[in-house]
This record gives structure tokens, sequence and C-alpha cells, in this order.
């Protein structure tokens, strides 16, 4: 009985940690837009070949610290194929967000991230052969019914957030078939772009010339604000149930739409609400779906 305690009271700890490291990962996320409205003196090609160059020292010291480096080397050359394609699904994702940021359209870049656990789940249905339950079902209709109506009373597509919510979506579909730890994954993609992001810096230099130091220094910081929440989510992923997990991940979206109507008073369309309802009333139909499952297979378990 006492080992029994001493094991629920571990897995109650570790729960805890998990907790907290889902809370720091999309807490970051959800406070990044402060940081590029910040560095809003570079332009978002700038800040995102930055962001890349500045990755990989600490990416290096992760691989070292988590002795993972025998992941890197072992790389098939499927592996290394995938990859590419999830570099560019990747960097098309910081570059759309950075860009929303300083075009001021943060409150519709959350909307992205609103979306994107349900467009995983369409994902998986085309891709994976996943099956998608009826509430699941009914809370992709509930959404597509509000960018639906946002597309017809507009005329126009959200296209900033389908863009964040499809590339991030095609990043997880992609990742999920290559099967690698986060850090030497990320290692290896950061890498892949790392040329392109140093000759457009090397160009910028040249017709330029260097940036000040206080800048620069700015800039650098992106790399801890790239890779340092990653290692969070990793570390929560590991100590959480999907479920929850799922639950927090919609902090991030929250604090972003916050941050726009209320530090830098954004306008939110009157439809854009409503897309909103329609988003939040489909996250609530998916969450408590999940929430069920996983208890109903919890209790299936202890039988």
């Amino acid at each position: 009985m006492s080992q029994l305690r001493t094991t629920n009271a571990t897995l109650s700890g570790e729960t805890q940690k998990g907790f907290l490291f889902a809370l720091g990962a999309y807490g970051i996320w959800g406070i990044a837009p402060i940081y590029f409205v910040w560095v809003g003196f570079a332009g978002p090609l700038e800040i995102l070949a930055n962001r890349i160059v500045w990755a990989i020292p600490l990416l290096l010291l992760l691989l070292g610290l988590t002795k993972q480096w025998a992941g890197v080397w072992k790389l098939t050359l499927p592996q290394l194929s995938i990859l590419v394609a999830t570099a560019t699904a990747l960097s098309i994702n910081w570059l759309t967000f950075i860009w929303s940021i300083q075009a001021e359209k943060i409150a519709e870049a959350s909307l992205g991230y609103y979306i994107n656990p349900l467009v995983n789940v369409i994902l998986g249905w085309l891709f994976l052969q996943e099956r998608m339950r009826p509430l699941q079902w009914c809370a992709v209709g509930v959404a597509a019914f509000g960018v639906g109506t946002e597309l017809v009373v507009q005329a126009s597509v959200p296209w900033l957030g389908l863009t964040l919510a499809l590339s991030f979506g095609i990043y997880g579909l992609l990742r999920k078939r290559v099967n690698l730890p986060a850090v030497v994954g990320l290692f290896i993609e950061t890498l892949m772009v790392l040329p392109i992001a140093l000759a457009y810096l090397l160009w910028l230099y040249l017709e330029q010339g260097a940036r000040p130091l206080s800048d620069g220094a700015s800039l650098a910081i992106g790399g801890v604000i790239t890779v340092i929440p990653l290692v969070f989510f990793a570390a929560a992923a590991t100590r959480l149930p999907l479920t929850t997990l799922g639950f927090v991940q919609y902090l991030a979206p929250t604090c972003a739409l916050l941050i726009a109507i209320f530090l830098y008073g954004e306008t939110v369309p009157a439809i854009r609400w409503f897309t909103f309802s329609m988003i939040w009333l489909a996250v609530v139909i998916f969450s408590l779906e999940n929430l069920y499952q996983f208890r109903k297979r919890s209790l299936g378990g202890t039988k």
C-alpha cells in the first residue's frame, strides 16, 4: 500500500511539473507578439533570419546537454527528405506570424491557432486514416460554419488565420510521420534553412550596413523565443495526457487576442466576433469530447 501511495505521489508530482511546463510553453507563445512588435524596426524576413541563426547555438547546447547527438547521426535519407518539407512549412508559419504582427493583425493570427487543433483532426482523418467521432465532426462543422459565414458576409477568405492553421497542421502531420525528438527535429529543420538565412543577412549587411549592437542583441533574443517554449512543450508532452495539453494550448491564442485588443488597440469587426464565437463553441465541443473519451479509456483501463 505504501508503495502504491509513493507511485501515486510521484505521478501527481510529474503531472504538476508537466502542467507548469505547458503553461510556460503556451504562455511564452501567447505573449510572443510583444517581442515581435518590439523588434518592429526590422522587416519580417530579417526577424525570421535572425530567429533561425540564433536558434542554432541554443539547439547545439541542448543537444549536448540532453545527449541526443546520436539521433542526429542516425537520420535516414527518407527522414531528411520529410524534414525538408517540415522546415518549409515551419518557415512559412513563422514568417506569416511575424508579418501578421507587424501588419497589426494579431487578432486574425490568433484565429489561426484556435482553428489549428480542428485542422489537425481533419488532416489525421485524410492522411492517417484516423477515425473521426460524431462530436468531432460536429465541432469541425461549427467552425466551418463560422469561417464560411465570414467568407460570405465579407466576400473574402480569412487567409492569414487559415495559412497559420494549415502550415502548422501540415508541419505536425509530417513531423508525426518522421517521429523524431523535438530538439533533434528542430535542429535539422533550422540547419536546413540556415544557409538561406545567412545569405539574406549578408545581403542586408552589404546593402544597409551593420545594425547597432542594441538592435542586434534584440534580434538575437528571437533564438530564445524559438527554442525555450519548444523545450517546455516537449517536457509537458511527456508528463501530461494529450487531453490536458489540448486544453492548455488555447492559452496562447487567447493571450494573443487579449494583447491585440487591450495593448495594441486592434479593432475586431463584428463578423469576426461571430467567427470567433463559432470557433470557441467548436473548441468547447472538441475539448469536452476529448475529455469524455479520455475518461472513458481511463475507466476502462482500471476495470
